[in-house]
């Protein structure tokens, strides 16, 4: 039997000739969407194993694209809640069949609705989203717009922990009820006898994670008839840095807060580094609590108390949703549950001077 020459590529018609089948029923094994015989599969897939046909058809896949290629798309590589949801959509994926391609944008929505029209381009199956989004009008249309031309093309936009861009837009969407937990967690701040609480990371009043969490924060207090004081809400991004930042410009303006709500758990690692170099205890003097429960926020000294998000099951749902939208009943719209977890940065409010 004819071996291929060395540097020669395998080919369909060469994994035939060895199985002694033909091409066809080569694609229907490799594609498994079609019923064959036992042993022919067996024929074939030692066919697939002997020529590495599958490691080259793979490497085809991440070149180009096409069916069977899901894009995750995230903001970058080192935030731990993207990892998190991340690795639910990079699991279910390849429980699907799919290859994972990762793609970030680092907060430029211009770069992220590239990408998008790049993976629409490719005809990549399923645009994975994870994370907020901007509420700019302009944004919002451009969103729509790709949504309807991806589902044109036979792909599928899919938003993992942002809302719905309307009824009549076709996309999956996958969220987590961001507002109730930060109406939760501050509320049980409130429960404590705090009456003097700072926020941070107000920056972005157009993102939708921020616009939320501030949204939660913002109803406790009304529910529970606490005062707000425009002072003790300070702008920020996501990061350890901003949390220390500001934290410090709290203290060294002298405003009376007796608890922080950080708008991640990233942002609150920072708030207790501020504090802790300040000599500010936590929490007899001051408490504070995150967001999203990532790993870090059990370890941090003192642990943490924070808003649990569902990362993996996250990506899991959003993907198995979107990959089998076909289905008949399966809703394409689901909202995850977030809960507080409490540990050691809470306590009873003590008032500061």
């Amino acid at each position: 039997m004819a071996r291929l020459k060395s540097g020669d590529r395998p080919t369909v018609k060469d994994v035939a000739a060895i199985a002694g089948v033909s091409a066809t029923t080569v694609s229907r094994v490799l594609a498994g969407n079609y019923p064959v015989a036992t042993s022919t599969r067996s024929r074939v897939m030692r066919a697939v194993r002997e020529l590495d046909y599958v490691v080259n058809a793979q490497a085809r896949a991440l070149v180009g694209g096409g069916p069977g290629t899901v894009a995750f798309i995230v903001r970058d590589l080192v935030g731990p809640l993207f990892a998190h949801i991340g690795q639910g959509v990079e699991q279910q994926a390849t429980a699907e069949g799919r290859l994972c391609l990762v793609c970030t944008h680092h907060g430029d929505p211009e770069r992220e609705l590239e990408i998008i029209e790049l993976m629409r381009q490719q005809q990549t199956e399923a645009v994975v989203l994870v994370g907020g989004g901007m509420q700019t009008e302009s944004y919002l249309q451009r969103m729509t717009s790709i949504a309807h031309s991806l589902d044109k093309a036979g792909s599928r936009l899919v938003l993992c922990g942002r809302p719905p861009l309307g009824d009549d837009v076709p996309a999956t969407v996958v969220e987590y009820d961001n507002e109730g937990g930060a109406y939760a967690v501050t509320s049980y701040l409130i429960s404590l006898g705090h009456r003097e609480i700072a926020f941070i990371g107000t920056s972005e009043p157009v993102h939708t994670t921020t616009t939320a969490r501030l949204g939660g924060f913002t109803r406790a207090h009304e529910t529970h008839g606490v005062k707000i004081i425009p002072e003790r809400l300070l702008p920020g991004s996501f990061d350890r840095d901003s949390g220390y930042l500001q934290t410090k410009a709290l203290l060294a303006k002298r405003i009376r807060f007796t608890a922080i709500v950080a708008v991640t758990d990233m942002v609150a690692s920072g708030a207790l580094a501020a504090l802790r170099e300040a000599g500010v205890r936590v929490p007899q003097d001051v408490s504070v609590v995150g967001y999203d429960d990532i790993p870090l926020a059990a370890d941090l000294t003192p642990s943490l108390t924070t808003v649990h998000i569902p990362h993996e099951d996250l990506g899991r749902i959003a993907i198995k949703l979107a990959l089998h939208r076909d289905q008949h009943g399966l809703e394409q719209r689901m909202m995850l549950g977030t809960h507080i977890v409490i540990r050691d940065s809470t306590g009873p409010a003590k008032s500061r001077k």
